[in-house]
């Protein structure tokens, strides 16, 4: 996927002019990507959009008009985005009480080694951004991407195809099923 440049970016005096058309149009885009795996995980799966918008309110809530300040942005969120072959995602361990983030925290330690994509029964294991993970701990937002074969990637692109989102740690097991138009969505990453 192409990584974002600063021209792609309006920053915060030009997006205030457009920003309420594109929270609508991102946030109707993000339905499309969104994918609760279970009770306590959410994916969403992220593309140029779904960064540059990030980036446009990222540098909206901080000020950000210096260009080298948006570049280092753009450096950033770069990173989240795919490569070539990829689909990259943000998850998200939702907790909805301070007391048991925590306890919810350490039950997932290990969850980078079992969050799974599987695209008509090939199974692609995450990888996730190792610097996320310092003295074993999880945080509850995680970068991760998975790297398709040409089979998954085929795959992914054939109308039909049965894809879903596996999570099969000792302690959360879980599996989410997408729908086609959100098949039909992902494979547009491909492109």
């Amino acid at each position: 996927m192409k990584k974002l440049v600063r021209s792609d970016i309006l920053g915060p005096r030009r997006y205030a002019e457009v920003r309420d058309e594109r929270r609508r149009a991102i946030i109707e885009r993000k339905k499309l990507r969104r994918v609760h795996v279970g009770p306590q995980v959410t994916m969403v799966f992220e593309n140029r959009d779904t960064m540059a918008s990030q980036i446009e309110e990222m540098c909206r809530a901080e000020g950000l008009e210096d260009d080298a300040k948006i570049e280092e942005e753009l450096a950033v969120y770069n990173q989240v985005l795919p490569d070539d072959g990829q689909l990259a995602a943000t998850l998200f361990v939702e907790v909805v009480t301070e007391a048991a983030i925590a306890r919810t925290l350490e039950r997932l330690v290990g969850l980078q080694d079992h969050v799974w994509l599987v695209v008509g029964g090939g199974r692609v294991r995450a990888t996730f951004d190792p610097d996320q993970f310092k003295n074993d701990k999880l945080a509850a937002v995680q970068y991760l991407k998975f790297p398709l074969g040409p089979d998954e990637q085929a795959a992914l692109r054939a109308p039909g195809t049965a894809v879903a989102v596996a999570i099969d740690h000792p302690n959360y097991r879980h599996t989410a099923s997408l729908d086609e138009p959100m098949r039909a969505e992902l494979a547009r990453d491909l492109d």
